[in-house]
């Protein structure tokens, strides 16, 4: 079954339910997973749970999935998992003892609530894009390389260059007041 592209053992588990096909896509993707949800997270645990959560929503919604990018489906459901558990951690309050928090320390910037507003709000802002555009940037969030990039998706590699430039440029300009 490792042979098989992700579309096929997909199809395979839609049509026999054997757990043995969503085992080989957990075990294809799980580090991916874990990387886009520890990105979003500053700590492990909140990552792991996460993770899990996607996992999870993908194991239930399977039946859903009609073909494509099966992994674009997945990190899909994987950020909004990732939204929706942020959304439900309780703001931390400032104390006394403690009045502001430390931005100096590292991972305070990434875990303070604006910056995965406006993290969420690229997310938003990236259904402007053309599609291609759409998905080169998103396969470079996930951590693909351009050349791999244009493998999976069978753009030239200039192509897939052109797309991400001028995907970054549209972003900077919709995103301008929101990020400085």
């Amino acid at each position: 079954m490792a042979a098989l592209p992700d579309e096929e053992v997909v199809r395979t588990f839609q049509e026999t339910g054997g757990d043995d096909c969503f085992a080989e896509l957990f075990a294809r993707h799980r580090q991916r997973v874990y990387s886009a949800c520890r990105r979003f997270f500053t700590d492990n645990a909140t990552a792991e749970d996460a993770a899990q959560e996607a996992f999870l929503r993908a194991y239930r919604n399977i039946k859903s999935f009609h073909g494509g990018n099966f992994l674009g489906w997945l990190m899909k459901i994987t950020r909004n998992a990732c939204i929706d558990l942020w959304r439900k951690i309780p703001e931390e309050t400032a104390t006394e003892d403690d009045p502001l928090p430390d931005l100096a320390v590292p991972g305070a910037l990434e875990s303070s609530p604006d910056m995965h507003l406006a993290v969420e709000q690229i997310w938003q802002e990236m259904s402007s894009l053309t599609p291609e555009q759409r998905l080169c940037l998103g396969m470079l969030i996930e951590g693909y390389s351009y050349e791999e990039t244009a493998v999976r998706t069978g753009f030239s590699l200039k192509a897939v260059k052109s797309y991400i430039q001028n995907g970054r440029r549209m972003l900077w300009l919709q995103m301008a007041g929101v990020l400085y």
